[in-house]
């Protein structure tokens, strides 16, 4: 049971602070709840088809099936996260400026609502697919069916808590920072994404280069612990981090804020009174 209730504890935060980020990201949006909610459904929809499978995907491809899904699924995220950041670098001014009075371009497809729905699929997506795989691993290995629904649940229910309280922590930023705070936890998502997806890829023997670790804090800050999970989840922390991860979240990270520099609009000069 407690194999069980730590196991989705962990996967529930990875997914609930990416959730509770773009809630955040899209506080006063109108519509947001709609397509966040189908993203949520959407992630489900699939793990549940992963489910399904979880033999056949573990598998596959002389038994990293499961690392070559992991590593398509980040890296679409990544992709959509950069389009979102993008879109706010040309788009958010105006959009704080007019916070309540966007319906209309949400209707018409003007916001990057879909991106972010998409974002919280593959989100949840990844993390149920985890789920399964891994309490796939906890039943071969001798756990009941009762102690795995007791301990699944017990971790969802602490989670989603702790998910709630960062969204509320989220919200206590005024709405003036609320766009440019979002942005840096983003960005830092996308970055974090793209390393672990190079660590599923070095784990499914894809990547062979680079792989010696760059640094080693297992000893004072263990990606085991709800400190170091946490950062792992925000910003993609690693213990031992290889040389291929440090240099792609580094190249994320630069080629996220040389975008949002080339798309933002040219500043108004002040006008003289």
């Amino acid at each position: 049971m407690i194999g069980a209730l730590i196991i989705v504890f962990r996967e529930v935060i990875e997914a609930g602070l990416i959730i509770g980020v773009v809630l955040a990201a899209t506080r006063g949006v109108p519509g947001r709840g709609r397509w966040i909610s189908l993203g949520i459904l959407g992630g489900v929809a699939g793990a549940s088809v992963i489910a399904a499978f979880a033999g056949a995907i573990s598998d596959a491809f002389a038994g990293t099936g499961q690392e070559l899904l992991n590593a398509a699924v980040l890296g679409a995220a990544v992709v959509m996260l950069m389009w979102h950041n993008a879109w706010m670098a040309r788009h958010g001014r105006e959009m704080a400026a007019e916070i309540f009075q966007i319906g209309e371009a949400v209707t018409e497809g003007k916001r990057p609502l879909t991106a972010l729905a998409l974002v919280v699929g593959l989100a949840v997506l990844r993390e149920g697919s985890e789920v399964v795989l891994f309490l796939y691993g906890i039943v071969a290995g001798g756990a009941t069916a009762l102690e795995m629904l007791v301990g699944g649940i017990l971790g969802l229910v602490a989670g989603a808590a702790f998910t709630g309280l960062t969204y509320l922590g989220l919200l206590a930023i005024p709405s003036r920072y609320i766009f440019s705070v979002t942005t840096v936890l983003i960005t830092l998502l996308a970055a974090g994404m793209a390393a672990q997806a190079v660590q599923y890829l070095d784990a499914a023997g894809v990547v062979t280069v680079l792989t010696d670790s760059m640094w080693d804090t297992s000893g004072w800050l263990p990606q085991s612990g709800i400190v170091g999970g946490t950062l792992h989840a925000l910003m993609g922390y690693n213990e031992r981090p290889t040389v291929m991860q440090v240099i792609v979240y580094v190249s994320v990270l630069a080629s996220m804020a040389l975008l949002m520099r080339a798309v933002a609009p040219p500043r108004r000069p002040l006008q003289a009174t």
